[in-house]
């Protein structure tokens, strides 16, 4: 209830409502007894802090003459939260409860509504973050100085993870209409204090000393401290960095970035073990890359210099065979983030790309000999991940690679020698998602034309080289695939429907791409484009209907490639038997009757192609009377279509005739 009453009520109107001032003095006192009772109604602090969120976001806009006296409830509020998390931690280190920071997405949100509440009165709140911050750090220095053991150190480090926490979210509340240079200033002070706790964490590192959810804790500041402070849009003159360069010695964003990169390698270096702590810091690694001004002040680091130019499997244990990892989607994520790097200044220099990727080529050869002479029984574990990994290194890659030079040569890199590998995966794991799944969205990448970077000079032949690999590829999946029996139903979607999805999603990349004219399969005789377009209608014959109901991935793949092949390869529709026609025909059916936009719409674009198809050619049959076709009319135009096609359209009007409820019920 009292979270629905901002939600009905401005703050201009209540503050003019008689006991304002009461209801709110109780209302506070309640808020604050409840927070510090956290663990007896840990589900209604989320719409407690969502009225104070609401009041709190409202406060510049009120125009009412009555006071709201939320700058008197506001900084209580934000200490009885601040308070009853750091109580909590002794509580939850004795009693072995569960810990709230592991639930990061309810964190996540109170987070985001503690922000706003403590920009409200923000001179409170960093006096507040400041005093508890000093406090717990003095006995965390005191304890080490002391030499004790880890066990002691669990209570300070953990309730300054949560101080760390309520760092990052008071500085990535700052608005820009609402900030001042105090408030830099003061956002200045908290962040010194997170840079210099992270120095005393990091020199533990080495021994082994580490703790989990700290280095989370720096994460997520980080991020918000990137959002607000590092980019194209902050002013230079911030007195967040007046007041870091005065006591850290870090003048701009670019002595910051050299602080993050800093981190970046050494969580790197001594995480590698740790999912979650890889993950977060290369989602960080990331997000720098994205930005036009930051990847730039990065790849003139030192730090980001060496990344490029040595092997980076030999400093970072997370990407060696042995590493305990067991995602290794991050090694895509960090891939990504040094292609981008390494596009900023690139050019046409392929020598500084060869020597980028010699590991990787090297490591090529090396798995092309032995998927050539051993069987899939001969491979060692070791072997396979890294097969695994350069698939998820080279899609990583081919994502940043978004440019025709850069692409040009990558492709030239990695074609003929590394397709050849990914076809031997297929052929001898098709069995095995863990080795299909990385592959088959490598080839996926490979083939998607991203910013028109597939533009092949007009005398190559490689846009015609490519698609006959891709299609290769899916023939060879599908084929094998669908020869396996029905796997049980809880491998069923990882298995079998996943793999399907993929290469669904893998033709369609090739067949959108614009950087091949397809008619030249079919005057060289070349069933490279039939072929694959087999295996997709076979794919889609041996999934269930409802199984395109109710996995998502899957019946958005398939509806955005038949919108495709209706649209450009209709006659091929057109020559399928009369049962497949039928099928492929309820399918779009039952996607116009489901409730995603998306696949609505692809439906309907492919509802408008197969019925624009059907009219024109109906209109070039002069037999088609009375609901009969006459198949032995002559199709008398100006430009006589060869005698497959008109028996195709043919076949397909007949099809359409006998079961004309098809359409209607569409």
């Amino acid at each position: 209830m009292l979270a629905r009453l901002k939600s009905n009520y401005q703050l201009g109107e209540l503050v003019k409502a008689p006991f304002y001032a009461d209801c709110m003095q109780l209302v506070a006192k309640f808020t604050v007894t409840s927070l510090r009772m956290w663990h007896f109604s840990p589900n209604s602090i989320h719409y407690l802090l969502s009225l104070w969120q609401r009041l709190a976001a409202s406060v510049p806009y009120v125009k009412a003459q009555e006071p709201h006296h939320l700058e008197n409830y506001m900084p209580e509020v934000l200490k009885a939260y601040v308070e009853s998390r750091l109580e909590s931690v002794e509580v939850i280190i004795r009693d072995g409860l569960e810990n709230p920071l592991d639930d990061t997405l309810i964190i996540k949100q109170q987070l985001e509504q503690i922000s706003t509440i403590a920009r409200c009165e923000y001179n409170n709140t960093c006096q507040l973050l400041v005093q508890t911050f000093d406090k717990t750090a003095a006995q965390l220095e005191e304890l080490l100085r002391n030499n004790s053991d880890n066990q002691s150190l669990l209570i300070p480090l953990g309730q300054l993870t949560w101080i760390i926490h309520f760092v990052g979210s008071v500085v990535g509340g700052r608005v820009s209409f609402a900030a001042t240079d105090d408030h830099d200033s003061m956002d200045g002070e908290l962040v010194i204090r997170v840079l210099q706790l992270m120095a005393i964490t990091d020199r533990r590192l080495p021994s082994g000393n580490g703790f989990v959810t700290i280095e989370l804790a720096f994460l997520s500041f980080f991020e918000q401290f990137r959002k607000i402070y590092v980019g194209d849009q902050v002013q230079k003159t911030s007195k967040v960095y007046k007041r870091l360069n005065d006591v850290l010695q870090l003048a701009d964003d670019s002595a910051v970035l050299s602080v993050f990169v800093t981190k970046i390698i050494t969580n790197l270096k001594y995480w590698s073990d740790n999912d979650g702590i890889v993950s977060g810091t290369l989602q960080l690694l990331g997000d720098l890359s994205v930005g036009f001004s930051s990847v730039r002040k990065l790849v003139k680091l030192n730090a980001v210099k060496f990344l490029l130019e040595n092997d980076p499997g030999a400093h970072f244990p997370f990407l060696s065979p042995e590493s305990k990892v067991s995602d290794l989607r991050c090694r895509t994520v960090f891939y990504t983030a040094l292609g981008r790097l390494m596009m900023v200044d690139l050019g046409e220099d392929e020598e500084r790309l060869m020597r980028f990727m010699s590991p990787m080529t090297t490591m090529f050869e090396s798995l092309k000999q032995m998927l050539q002479t051993s069987s899939t029984a001969n491979i060692n574990t070791g072997a396979l991940r890294n097969l695994v990994g350069l698939a998820r290194d080279m899609r990583g890659l081919t994502y940043a690679f978004n440019s025709k030079n850069s692409y040009s040569m990558l492709f030239d890199i990695i074609y003929p020698t590394f397709t050849d590998i990914l076809q031997r995966s297929i052929e001898l794991w098709y069995h095995d998602p863990v080795v299909t799944t990385p592959v088959i969205k490598m080839f996926g990448e490979l083939v998607l034309n991203r910013g028109q970077r597939l533009n092949f000079d007009v005398s190559s032949p490689n846009g015609i080289l490519l698609f006959k690999e891709a299609s290769k590829l899916i023939c060879t999946y599908g084929t094998r695939i669908m020869s396996m029996g029905e796997p049980p139903k809880d491998q069923l979607y990882s298995h079998r429907l996943k793999g399907t999805s993929l290469c669904f999603s893998l033709l369609k990349n090739a067949l959108s791409g614009g950087y091949v004219n397809f008619g030249v399969f079919r005057l060289y005789n070349d069933p490279t484009l039939e072929d694959a377009l087999n295996v997709f209608v076979k794919l889609v014959m041996s999934v269930q209907s409802n199984h395109l109901l109710e996995y998502p991935k899957l019946s958005s793949s398939y509806h955005t490639l038949l919108e495709l092949v209706v649209q450009d390869h209709m006659s091929f529709i057109c020559s399928l038997p009369s049962t497949i026609i039928y099928h492929i025909l309820s399918t779009i059916t039952d996607g116009l009757a489901g409730l995603d936009t998306v696949i609505c719409t692809c439906c309907c674009a492919a509802l408008d192609h197969v019925v624009t198809y059907l009219f024109r050619i109906g209109s070039r049959t002069p037999g088609l009377t009375n609901g009969t076709i006459s198949v032995t009319s002559v199709i008398t135009t100006k430009r006589q279509r060869d005698e497959v096609d008109r028996n195709r359209d043919q076949h397909f009007l007949q099809v359409m005739m006998e079961r004309p409820d098809i359409l209607r019920q569409v």
